[in-house]
């Protein structure tokens, strides 16, 4: 091989590793930006992640008030804040940055299947995260908050008093949104992985079972160490999970009658290849 062809074959990937390294600092100064504008306001997103104590606290009667443990908490709390809101804000511009690197390396079919799942990740992400502050955090406060109540009130030769502190809390409730927004991926990631063939409904109906086990080890991973908390995530994970089947079969639905319509699928061939492959897809089976 030539010199001149070896300069010529490392132009390319010099290019892309350049528009990566691009891709990468917008991105980074994006999050630093938001993550500063969010440090200014640190004090106003922390009040808002607090409502949901507030109210339950409010609820049984309590005196709503968090405590610091430690003169250096109260600084590291603000930080903590900003970096979850920072990311939160600039996702969407690191989202569109990945996406304009890698969409000129696909062609427009691809680009055209890829665009929606790309939308509906962060908006699923954001039910996930809304449903985790609206529903799971008061259910999951109002069941320790009643347990621990009920402890001091129980106690009669020791003390039992709640003090939550800001740290605890908060960390709790970013523990909560980011689980809550990760596992709503679980519907983009299966039917996309659907739309690729790398599995079908039939397999994920027959696997259900692995499916509960699996799906309750990521919630008792993902949640704080209680049942209560572990149960509520998992129910939330397994109807996605029956939901991703459906949309699996939409796919392969979709899929059928676009090799019908070019003339490439037999139902009768189908049929016989199915009982001898039942993992395959039509695709697959082609």
């Amino acid at each position: 091989m030539s010199e001149k062809h070896i300069e010529d074959s490392s132009a390319p990937l010099i290019e892309h590793l350049t528009e990566l390294r691009s891709r990468l600092i917008r991105s980074l100064l994006a999050f630093v930006i938001m993550m500063m504008i969010c440090f200014a306001v640190a004090e106003s997103i922390f009040e808002f992640l607090a409502l949901p104590m507030k109210d339950a606290m409010i609820d049984r009667g309590m005196d709503p008030t968090l405590i610091f443990t430690g003169a250096h908490k109260v600084f590291f709390t603000y930080i903590s804040v900003s970096l979850f809101g920072g990311f939160f804000l600039s996702f969407p511009i690191i989202a569109s940055q990945l996406w304009r690197f890698v969409a000129p390396g696909l062609y427009k079919s691809e680009q055209k299947a890829l665009l929606p799942f790309l939308i509906a990740s962060p908006v699923l992400f954001l039910i996930g995260a809304a449903f985790a502050y609206y529903a799971a955090i008061p259910l999951a406060l109002d069941f320790f908050i009643g347990f621990a109540k009920q402890a001091g009130e129980g106690s009669s030769e020791i003390s039992i008093e709640l003090l939550p502190a800001v740290d605890e809390y908060l960390s709790l409730t970013m523990k909560f949104v980011l689980a809550f927004g990760i596992c709503f991926q679980l519907p983009v990631a299966l039917t996309l992985m659907g739309k690729a063939g790398l599995v079908n409904s039939q397999g994920l109906i027959d696997y259900r079972k692995y499916a509960v086990v699996g799906l309750l080890v990521v919630a008792a991973l993902f949640t704080p160490p209680d049942v209560f908390s572990m149960l509520l995530l998992f129910v939330v994970i397994f109807s996605l999970y029956e939901v991703s089947i459906w949309l699996v079969k939409s796919v392969e639905k979709k899929r059928e009658e676009k090799l019908r319509a070019e003339g490439y699928f037999d139902d009768d061939d189908f049929e016989e290849d199915f009982e001898d492959n039942p993992d395959e897809t039509p695709e697959t089976s082609r």
